[in-house]
């Protein structure tokens, strides 16, 4: 299986065709995986990431090496910087108002770290979610930076649009994950939003309630970046929104 070292190294750099599991050597995203025993493993991320597929508790058993592979692989790296180059375009092509309230909401999990490390060694969303272990791993403040979204997050700073973070994670987390994201390369940051222990909420309800908040301060946000749907839907979602790619989990 591979190790939280490896998985980091992959997602700081890039090889041409890499091997990227031990134990099993396909090459890739991991197309080649979704032809197998003719498990269409490569339409049900489709209709994930379309959000065709909605309510899904785990990745299908049968699905787990395609969802390494394609997790590990180039192809989720590519399609991340699709996804990014638009964003930079379309903040590059901003009008700001110059007062200081032009802000950039981020998620965290998934979006600017990333938690592969950890689902590497636990089924790639193939198994039922732990919470205990799962925070466990957020503790030790070790997740490595999405490399795409923290080169628009250092875009929107030189413009002078002010990243604020929005994340599921609780209040209990803060001094944990302000050291994570510091240490990865994250710096200067408007505000950091975290859900109040104790608060039952979906997340859409939640992370919109939030975005409400800000636009009642004032603040204008003129862009939204996500791994969920959740991260981007209900209003205000912001005046535009990026969905990067995230077969491993759903949240609703």
């Amino acid at each position: 299986m591979p190790t939280a070292h490896t998985v980091v190294e992959h997602l700081e750099e890039e090889v041409a065709a890499p091997v990227i599991h031990a134990l099993r050597p396909m090459l890739g995203s991991g197309g080649q995986l979704g032809s197998r025993a003719g498990v269409p493993c490569d339409s049900w991320r489709l209709a994930v990431e379309a959000y065709n597929m909605r309510g899904w508790k785990t990745v299908p058993a049968e699905c787990e090496c395609y969802v390494g592979h394609y997790m590990l692989g180039e192809q989720y790296r590519r399609d991340s910087r699709v996804v990014v180059d638009e964003a930079v375009a379309y903040a590059e092509s901003l009008k700001l108002a110059g007062n200081g309230k032009d802000v950039w909401v981020f998620d965290i999990d998934e979006t600017s770290l990333s938690n592969l490390p950890y689902y590497a060694t636990h089924g790639f969303g193939s198994r039922p979610y732990n919470a205990t272990r799962f925070n466990e791993y957020v503790m030790e403040g070790s997740a490595p930076a999405l490399p795409e979204t923290k080169r628009l997050f250092k875009k929107l700073v030189s413009l002078g649009i002010k990243p604020v973070f929005l994340t599921g994670r609780t209040e209990d987390q803060r001094a944990i994950t302000v050291k994570n994201l510091r240490r990865q390369g994250y710096s200067g940051w408007e505000k950091l939003l975290l859900k109040p222990l104790g608060v039952k909420v979906a997340a859409v309800a939640y992370k919109s309630g939030e975005r409400q908040k800000l636009q009642d301060a004032g603040y204008v946000i003129v862009g939204n970046i996500g791994d969920q749907w959740s991260d981007i839907l209900g209003a205000p979602e912001g005046a535009r929104t990026f969905k990067l790619p995230d077969p491993m989990y759903y949240i609703g």
